[in-house]
């Protein structure tokens, strides 16, 4: 059923030539004296994400994720350095240690969890359905058959695409960035693209041409992954998250980037016993004392 992804439209080919000329952004993050000669955290997003991760006008890159990766490092009083690259080349890259984790939004999926490590979720993750404001919405599941949904390549969206696309008789073409799959249905080249609630309710809010419509509950959260031997610096960066829920730091960037408050139990604002995703491979539950610098 899956499809052969499109060529990239004008705007996403706009976007490409942008993110060319910043595909990597060194931040100094300095917390602590001496932090100017320590070893950079290296890692990477999907910078065509928005709003977790996208280009700024003057350069650089802004977003909700970028935020949180400038945080950990200052916590942590290191620089950090962020590439721009495709979702699907980011755990390729993290298992060959390119990357020290991966800063892009990560749905944890037993699968995903099986191969590798976890912290604690940072955001819930559900699943939104992006149309043209002209089209009758999208009700039910049913309500896509015979239509073309867009999804981007290596997803939980892609995922969920496959898993679902004989049952509800939709066909589905695969993007290479998220940004590809918004423009297939600007262009009438799908039907509906299926993203993140964050990243779709940002897409219809920058663009009077589309809207949201269907929302699927996943109970399923946005984790930051590590190769699963590297223990250490999950736990170190897993404590890390817990200070900034606590501090309610998560919550006013939810806020900024969302327009809307985090749930006080929701996974931006409540931590979680011991470090990773309870209910799936990797989560410890031994308990861990708050350590907040």
């Amino acid at each position: 059923m899956t499809q052969a992804a499109q060529p990239m439209r004008p705007l996403a080919r706009l976007l490409s030539g942008a993110l060319a000329a910043v595909a990597l952004v060194t931040v100094a993050a300095f917390g602590t004296a001496g932090t100017a000669h320590a070893q950079p955290i290296k890692t990477g997003v999907d910078a065509t994400f928005a709003p977790h991760a996208m280009a700024k006008l003057g350069g650089g890159m802004e977003g909700f994720n970028i935020d949180l990766g400038n945080e950990i490092a200052r916590r942590l009083g290191r620089p950090i350095e962020i590439e721009g690259t495709q979702f699907s080349g980011l755990i390729p890259g993290l298992n060959a240690k390119k990357y020290d984790f991966v800063l892009a939004p990560t749905t944890v999926t037993k699968e995903r969890a099986e191969a590798l490590l976890f912290t604690e979720g940072y955001l819930d993750t559900d699943y939104l359905f992006v149309q043209k404001k002209a089209d009758a919405d999208i009700k039910t599941l049913d309500d896509l058959k015979g239509k073309t949904v867009a999804v981007n390549k290596g997803s939980a969206y892609e995922t969920w695409a496959k898993a679902n696309a004989e049952k509800y008789g939709f066909k589905f073409d695969i993007y290479d960035t998220n940004a590809d799959a918004v423009q297939a249905v600007l262009s009438g080249r799908a039907g509906a693209n299926l993203a993140g609630n964050t990243v779709a309710a940002w897409a219809a809010k920058q663009n009077p041409l589309i809207k949201t419509s269907l929302l699927v509950p996943t109970g399923l959260v946005w984790a930051i992954p590590f190769r699963k031997d590297d223990v250490e610096n999950r736990n170190k960066i897993s404590m890390v998250i817990k200070c900034m829920k606590v501090d309610g730091t998560i919550g006013k960037m939810h806020e900024k980037w969302f327009g809307a408050k985090a749930a006080a139990d929701s996974s931006a604002m409540k931590p979680v016993a011991g470090h990773g995703v309870p209910n799936m491979p990797g989560y410890d539950a031994t308990p861990v004392t708050l350590k907040c610098s």
